[in-house]
């Protein structure tokens, strides 16, 4: 797969902010497999994933997805990491070789140590009183300039993405396996209000699809 010449189909279009999210499933809907996301990739989707990052103002993670990376994604201009219980090891590569302090999004309800500790390593900012209002999160950040945004999960953080509004674009790649068991979904939380998206693009390499939707217009 030529990536740099697909990557010319996934320019953010000009109306901002625009939140993108990255994520990859099994045919029957699960994103991971005997726990590991990774599973279910191939070189192809990894490259396209790192050149997304690029293309992006800010990538923002939840606390697990993070902790599954273990390090600072090179490829992202800035990282955010949504996280209530702030249970990060602030010593490790993922804040001590950051090339620039990452973001950390919380709330009211983050335990107090924590939260100082946070500080010390991270910008932090305080959105919601008892859980994190990922609308008033995202907004910050568009605020601050990181206008095209990239989330890269996991399934409860995109969810929470969702049913605030602000899912404008998924980027699902289709992985050729099934695997059945108790996986999470793609987004996976309480129903929201039904979202209708509009297909981009469906691009085939070694049986795996990459399918581009948008949120429709009207």
């Amino acid at each position: 797969m030529d990536v740099s010449a697909m990557l010319e189909q996934y320019a953010y279009p000009e109306t901002t902010p625009w939140l993108r999210a990255n994520m990859i499933a099994s045919l029957d809907g699960g994103i991971q497999y005997q726990g590991s996301t990774s599973a279910l990739g191939y070189a192809g989707d990894w490259a396209l994933m790192q050149r997304l990052r690029t293309l992006a103002d800010v990538v923002i993670m939840g606390a697990t997805t993070v902790r599954e990376y273990g390090a600072y994604p090179k490829e992202a201009r800035k990282l955010a990491i949504v996280s209530r219980s702030l249970r990060f090891d602030f010593d490790g590569p993922l804040f001590a070789e950051a090339p620039a302090p990452p973001i950390v999004i919380t709330c009211g309800a983050a335990p107090a140590d924590r939260l100082r500790e946070a500080e010390k390593h991270a910008e932090v900012l305080v959105c919601g009183t008892d859980s994190t209002d990922m609308g008033m999160a995202l907004r910050r950040l568009a605020d601050k300039g990181y206008e095209r945004q990239l989330c890269e999960g996991g399934p409860v953080l995109l969810a929470q993405i969702a049913a605030a509004g602000w899912l404008h674009e998924l980027c699902l790649t289709l992985s050729p396996v099934v695997t059945a068991g108790d996986a999470a979904r793609v987004l996976d939380g309480p129903a929201i209000d039904m979202q209708r998206m509009e297909l981009c693009h469906a691009i085939p390499d070694e049986n795996y699809l990459y399918l581009r939707y948008r949120r429709a217009q009207g």
